[in-house]
């Protein structure tokens, strides 16, 4: 993959709460400084620019302020059988969300993807938010609990032909499995412990031979789960996760630092901004 698609931020705001980052302390909804959210967009799409990857822009749309969030409504893979790019669309839980997806198909369409559609009516998917692909394996990693149905998880397999391994997500605030987990190489994620099974966080370490555990205040507080490693060497991530940054660079890995802070009043940052295509 070394393209990534984002969605202009014009229409983004908080117009309800379907996540605990929406609303403060008081239950208020969020205030967005559009101008704010609008330079903190620039500074992540110039990141990805840096790091020589070519960016693909969809208009936002008026009344989907949450469609910025370009993780949410697809799931692009490779094909191995075809030898071309594939993407499912998503079928998203809230009513608030559903119309975001149309625009996306229409983007795959235009870039000569095949287009999967779930048949199962009612199972909510939630795309690449919640369905993580291992880089350089036929590997998902699926997570479930909040946003997307355990069972969805049969007919991606049968889609896509890749092994797919459960997470079920315990915490509310993580209810997206990138929120929690990502993934920095072939064998290297960084996670928050809190946010699983004690079955499920057994089975990641046998999994995976470096482990690095997010503090849970940098997760919750400075979304730093929410960082995205595109190329297994450069880190993006929201500025100020100093934990995890002195860990990272421990293993090896060069940091990126970025403000979406606007966009976390939203539940989102790094990784939930951009979609990585083919």
């Amino acid at each position: 993959m070394k393209k990534i698609l984002m969605v202009t931020p014009e229409f983004f705001d908080v117009e309800y709460a379907i996540n605990p980052y929406m609303t403060s302390n008081d239950g208020q909804l969020h205030k967005i400084d559009r101008l704010k959210a609008q330079s903190q967009w620039n500074e992540l799409k110039n990141a990805y620019s840096k790091l020589e990857y070519a960016v693909d822009v969809l208009p936002g749309v008026k009344g989907l302020p949450d469609m910025v969030f370009a993780a949410n409504q697809s799931f692009p893979f490779w094909d191995h059988k075809k030898e071309q790019p594939s993407v499912i669309i998503s079928s998203m839980r809230s009513e608030f969300r559903k119309n975001e997806v149309s625009y996306f198909e229409k983007y795959y369409a235009e870039n000569k993807y095949t287009i999967y559609t779930l048949e199962r009516s009612g199972q909510a998917f939630e795309g690449n938010g919640d369905a993580l692909i291992r880089p350089g394996r036929k590997q998902i990693f699926g997570g479930y609990g909040f946003r997307t149905d355990k069972n969805v998880y049969n007919e991606i397999q049968r889609i896509t032909n890749y092994e797919i391994f459960l997470l079920e997500l315990k915490n509310e605030h993580f209810y997206h499995l990138d929120t929690c987990l990502s993934f920095l190489d072939e064998n290297t994620i960084a996670i928050v412990t809190e946010a699983f099974t004690a079955d499920d966080l057994r089975s990641l370490k046998n999994k995976f031979a470096n482990i690095i555990e997010i503090d849970i205040d940098e997760a919750k507080n400075n979304f730093a789960g929410n960082c995205h490693c595109p190329d297994g060497k450069n880190v993006i991530l929201q500025s100020g996760s100093e934990k995890l940054i002195k860990s990272l660079h421990a293993h090896g890995f060069k940091t990126i630092e970025v403000d979406t802070s606007e966009f976390m009043k939203s539940g989102g940052s790094v990784f939930c901004m951009k979609m990585m295509c083919y």
